[in-house]
């Protein structure tokens, strides 16, 4: 299982969470926000910081010996790569310096509120999709 961390309140992460579930045929995918206990004690174990709102994380492997946290670039790579996105796509953006990869990230996330809009708290999912989110909502 993996575990995607992402800015509850950001418009985008909400579709793109949508996205991951309309496309996760092998129901590997989690979630959890940010904001939430979960994410935090996650990201305190690596020595990073939940109210870092301008990245995603994924957690791949999530709970086992070969867990793995993932951010940005890698981390949208690694979403892509896992629903079957085609290889040609998933291939040009693993063969671009991280870098430049973060960098392009970093452009989308310093304008994603104002392009994808923001809420004022973290939506509820759909009923069918709430085992999905840890803690379960």
């Amino acid at each position: 299982m993996d575990l995607i961390l992402y800015d509850g309140v950001c418009g985008l992460c909400n579709r793109m969470n949508r996205f991951v579930i309309a496309r996760d045929r092998a129901d590997r995918f989690r979630f959890t926000a940010l904001q939430g206990e979960v994410a935090r004690g996650i990201l305190r174990r690596y020595g990073r910081d939940a109210s870092d709102l301008d990245t995603f994380f994924v957690v791949a492997r999530f709970g086992e010996e070969s867990e793995e946290l993932l951010d940005r670039g890698r981390a949208a790579v690694h979403v892509l790569e896992s629903l079957g996105a085609p290889r040609s796509a998933s291939r040009a953006l693993r063969l671009l310096p991280r870098s430049l990869l973060d960098a392009l990230y970093g452009v989308v996330a310093k304008h994603r509120y104002r392009w994808f809009g923001r809420e004022n708290s973290c939506p509820l999912p759909d009923a069918r999709h709430r085992a999905k989110y840890l803690p379960p909502i």
